[in-house]
């Protein structure tokens, strides 16, 4: 039999968004193109010349190929001449759509450019996602790198509606990170290097956690009377998380009992607004 040696081939997807977009329509277009080894390279929350310049550089010395979904007039027309005088090849996934609904709409997709290259409410969204993604990344002490970066920075012991609460804000674009207190262990020293204000401590009633635990277990599968939803247990917590709290009085106390989760998070963007004098809202 013939060895017949596989096709390598690059792609760059370029996006000023997340990239979904171009990446769902490149790998249904991909499924026609089998025995070829080809490699995705995503460049997101792409925003101004210099990183196009940049990309096409590299797309040049990888005898590449470009994908791109860009909002920008400017930045589609500076990869149109700048790509076809490198002699990169490209394909613009959105701006064939946009120029077709302008024409149809009567009116433009975008602002001027000169007043920026995105609309205010695409700046929204991009922060929104940012903040989305350093919350994930930084949930449950997973990381305390870049802890500085956060916005807010929650401490409290299990199931004092860390994440959920986390998840919340940074849909409101808040960077939030989560430690979690666990008795007897010590705290990440990184949390202790940040400004102090930015930290709030959650604390809840312990009959109230007993049952929120227990109800947990439940739902798992698990046998209700472990330790984990035990009185005495969940009454160290409780106390290791107080004795904490009084070390560091620096850190308000939000008290996460019979409270909605919109009106804790509120409170809580209240409290950190409050301590550095800047909008409840960071999206605005």
């Amino acid at each position: 039999m013939e060895f017949t040696p596989k096709i390598h081939k690059k792609i760059f997807v370029v996006s000023d968004g997340t990239g979904e977009t171009a990446m769902g329509m490149l790998k249904a277009a991909l499924v026609q193109y089998e025995g070829l080894d080809i490699k995705l390279s995503r460049f997101k929350n792409v925003r101004n010349p210099a990183q196009i310049d940049r990309i096409l550089e590299q797309a040049l010395e990888e005898s590449g190929f470009l994908v791109y979904t860009l909002v920008s007039k400017t930045m589609r027309k500076q990869i149109i001449e700048k790509s076809r005088a490198m002699n990169v090849p490209t394909v613009d996934l959105l701006g064939g759509l946009l120029e077709s609904l302008d024409q149809f709409f009567g009116t433009t997709s975008s602002s001027d450019p000169e007043a920026g290259i995105l609309r205010t409410v695409d700046d929204k969204y991009y922060k929104r996602i940012e903040a989305i993604e350093f919350t994930v990344r930084h949930d449950d002490g997973k990381t305390t790198q870049q802890l500085g970066d956060a916005d807010i920075v929650l401490v409290g012991i299990s199931r004092t509606s860390k994440t959920p609460l986390s998840i919340f804000l940074s849909h409101k674009g808040w960077k939030v990170a989560n430690i979690p207190l666990v008795l007897d262990s010590p705290l990440p020293k990184e949390l202790f290097e940040i400004d102090q204000k930015k930290i709030v401590g959650l604390t809840i009633d312990e009959n109230k956690l007993r049952a929120i635990r227990r109800k947990r277990l439940e739902n798992f599968g698990q046998d209700p009377g472990g330790s984990y939803a035990n009185m005495d247990q969940i009454q160290k917590e409780i106390d290791f998380a107080n004795e904490i709290f009084k070390k560091n009085r620096r850190w308000p106390i939000v008290n996460v009992t019979d409270r909605a989760l919109e009106e804790t998070a509120a409170e809580v963007a209240r409290i950190v607004s409050a301590r550095f004098g800047k909008p409840m809202d960071p999206l605005f």
